[in-house]
Order: C-alpha cells, then structure tokens, then sequence
C-alpha cells in the first residue's frame, strides 16, 4: 500500500514522502491517525505540482537573499553608542544593537540570524558579524562601532 506522508515519523519517512507500507499499518494507524493518505493517482499528480511550486518559490527566495546580501556586503554598518573616557563602551554590543542599525540603513533581519564575532564588542572599531538570509545564503557584513 502507498501512503503519502502528512507528518515526519521516525524510521518510517519524512513529511511529504510516498512511501510503501502493509496494508494493516497503513489502513488501522497511519490513516486513522491522520499520519498519512492513501496515495491515489490524484494524490500523487497533485504531490508532484506542490513539490514543483514549492521548489519554484524556494528558488525565488534564494535569489531575492542573495540580492540582498550583495547589496549588504558592499556596505559598512555604523553602530552609534555610548562612549566613556579611553573608548570604554558602557555595556556591550550584542545582535540586537546592529539589527537596529540595519533596519535604519533599510534592510530588515531578524537578530537570530546575525552571529557577532565571539568575545564582548566593548570598544569602538571595526568588525564582521555573520549573517544568514536564507539556508543556502550566509555570508560576512562589516559594522563599525563608533561613538554617538
């Protein structure tokens, strides 16, 4: 019997997967519990056009991420903060800092995707966060601390 997967299930598949089971274990748990479907002709001629928009839009983003961070990378980023005496910064720098600074230069992200170099950024001067746009598009910004 094939069944198309709604959900991941250990050692069996992952979501979106036609695979072949016993008709028991299919008919009395996987169907019944709303795990999978009975793959149909339908069924399949229909999994394979959502896999196909699916791909299609996966490759959109990935282009549109990576236009992006073309225009990022040819950019440095000020970061304003409050400086004492000898260039002491009060507190430190973290991701949401320069995930502030990039939504005032008119590029949206999200702090979670933004990897500042390791260490505490409690001086002014120039340095390189990580970022990740998409699963396929990271790459390398540089920022530069500077007193405001």
């Amino acid at each position: 019997m094939e069944v198309l997967l709604k959900k991941d299930m250990d050692r069996l598949g992952n979501k979106d997967e036609i695979i072949t089971v016993k008709n028991g274990f299919g008919r009395n748990y996987l169907i019944p519990k709303g795990i999978a479907i009975l793959a149909t002709e339908s069924v399949k001629k229909m999994h394979t056009e959502t896999l196909k928009q699916r791909a299609h839009k996966y490759n959109q983003l990935k282009e549109e991420a990576s236009k992006i961070y073309e225009k990022m990378a040819k950019k440095t980023f000020k970061v304003p903060v409050k400086v004492g005496e000898n260039g002491k910064i009060f507190g430190s720098i973290t991701n949401i800092q320069l995930a502030d600074s990039l939504e005032k230069a008119g590029f949206k992200i999200e702090r979670k995707n933004i990897t500042l170099p390791s260490g505490n950024l409690k001086s002014v001067g120039k340095f390189e966060a990580e970022l990740v746009l998409h699963k396929e598009v990271k790459g390398k910004i540089s920022f530069e601390i500077i007193e405001g």
